[in-house]
């Protein structure tokens, strides 16, 4: 387990927490193997029964730590497809238990889009949510290419994942992919509430209902492993090297 991360049983619940805030919780390779190791063993743990991500208070994720992300993807599109990313978004797409988002802060990228495969996600008001694929000369990943359309419509997925517009969290909730909103600060207690009310109800019912009104894993993955297709040919475009050339040297001389 990566030192960036830390994982803890509280009663029913497991608390996943990114924990690298001198760089804005960005995520190396490493910490998306932790975050699907601990997704993936409390699935046959009949003890949790509901699963929280959190950053924290002030910052959810600043989305891929880039230079770890380029350096992984560095051997061609067939490490891309099987990279540590992908298979953090396997472990949430095959998921049975109900998983709850803390976000406090900024979420971007990944940070984003992983919320679309959360059951019930919290915002402090000084969150902000953006998907600056387009931005790179990349494309959507995460299945939000099929998620966001379905829990938002067509327009606000546009505005968010082609044009890169960032969203506030009263404009995420107004969406409809953020459940609350709550003061900065609160967000992982008000999480662990909401979890306490989840473990209250009959378990079998929960899943049942939960599996009835989810998209199915098969087709989740299907787009997943589409766009991850496409963001490798992406990755070698001459789009993409030349805005991940400028991030870089913008990034060097802050």
């Amino acid at each position: 387990m990566t030192d960036h991360l830390i994982v803890t049983d509280e009663g029913e619940t497991r608390t996943i927490k990114l924990r690298r805030p001198e760089k804005k919780n960005a995520i190396t390779q490493a910490m998306y193997l932790g975050m699907s190791d601990a997704i993936d063993t409390a699935q046959n743990n009949p003890l949790v029964r509901c699963i929280i991500i959190t950053g924290g208070s002030g910052v959810f994720t600043a989305g891929n730590d880039l230079e770890d992300f380029l350096h992984a993807g560095a051997a061609g599109s067939d490490a891309m497809r099987t990279s540590a990313a992908t298979k953090f978004l396997y472990s949430l797409a095959h998921n049975v238990k109900p998983i709850i988002a803390a976000v406090d802060g900024v979420a971007i990228g990944i940070g984003t889009t992983m919320l679309f495969h959360c059951d019930y996600v919290l915002a402090s008001t000084t969150a902000t949510f953006s998907t600056p694929f387009i931005h790179l000369g990349l494309v959507p990943e995460g299945a939000s290419s099929l998620l966001m359309p379905q829990t938002m419509g067509y327009q606000r997925a546009f505005a968010m994942l082609v044009m890169g517009r960032t969203m506030t969290a009263a404009d995420a909730h107004i969406a409809g992919f953020v459940n609350t909103v709550v003061a900065p600060g609160h967000t992982e207690v008000e999480a662990l509430k909401v979890a306490r009310d989840i473990c209250r109800l009959p378990a079998e019912a929960v899943a049942i209902g939960r599996k009835l009104i989810r998209t199915p894993p098969d087709e989740l993955t299907r787009r997943i492993d589409q766009e991850a297709y496409l963001f490798a040919e992406r990755m070698t475009s001459e789009e993409a090297i030349s805005s991940f050339k400028a991030f870089l040297s913008r990034k060097k001389k802050k």
